[in-house]
């Protein structure tokens, strides 16, 4: 009996031989993975929660410039401890929570310079950048947000605000003036340069708080930046 062609042939489905490719099976995240994804977007809008508060309390209970301190705070840990995604989106929702809260104004207000302030610093705290780095960055970002707070609130109001700082500062700038005994009267440009570096120099100080606070507050929370210059641990004593 004349053996039938196709008893020689490889059977491809039994033989597991297929030579055309297998589909792939989806990608799920591993199980320590998917057991983090509700800690991150719980952590995320707690943080996001506080910067918000924080920035109410301070609005409606003014406390000086104690509150104002912490304004970048916890988005730049939240960057520190989830990344820049969740940093970014704790941006986001305190920037909407404070909208409905308080309107698009002043949530506008929070997220430039404050929020970006703490995205900023996150960023370069988590890629080791030293102090004299992360307190540049910063003090021309804040010094850009003071900038915006002038031009929207001008907008706003349909005054001059800039103008009326440098009102501020003309007078300040004439009694040091007399007070040097000194007969030249300032011209404007300098004025205005002076109100610049003055603004410049607010941020810088600004920044230098935050810095330290940043620093006493991470090292509890086991989530330490950078450290900070030898002369820095001199002066405040600090043992890190």
């Amino acid at each position: 009996m004349t053996p039938s062609p196709w008893e020689n042939e490889v059977n491809w489905v039994d033989a597991g031989d297929d030579p055309r490719p297998s589909p792939t099976p989806p990608q799920l995240h591993p199980p320590q993975q998917r057991h983090q994804i509700p800690l991150v977007m719980v952590e995320t809008a707690f943080l996001a929660s506080a910067a918000s508060l924080i920035w109410l309390i301070n609005y409606y209970f003014p406390l000086g410039p104690i509150l104002r301190i912490f304004f970048p705070i916890p988005i730049a840990l939240l960057y520190l401890r989830r990344g820049d995604r969740a940093a970014w989106m704790g941006t986001i929702v305190s920037g909407l929570l404070l909208s409905v809260l308080m309107g698009p104004t002043r949530s506008v207000l929070y997220v430039m310079p404050y929020a970006l302030m703490g995205v900023q610093l996150g960023a370069l705290w988590r890629r080791g950048y030293n102090w004299t780095v992360s307190m540049l960055m910063g003090s021309l970002l804040g010094t850009m947000g003071s900038f915006f707070f002038f031009g929207l609130v001008s907008f706003l109001l349909g005054q001059n605000l800039w103008r009326y700082t440098i009102n501020q500062v003309t007078v300040w700038v004439n009694w040091l003036v007399l007070r040097l005994g000194l007969l030249a009267q300032p011209e404007r440009i300098w004025i205005e340069l002076a109100a610049i570096a003055l603004i410049m120099l607010n941020s810088v100080l600004y920044l230098f708080t935050v810095h330290l606070v940043a620093l006493v507050m991470f090292d509890r929370l086991k989530t330490p930046i950078p450290r900070p210059p030898e002369w820095v641990q001199v002066l405040f004593e600090y043992d890190y």
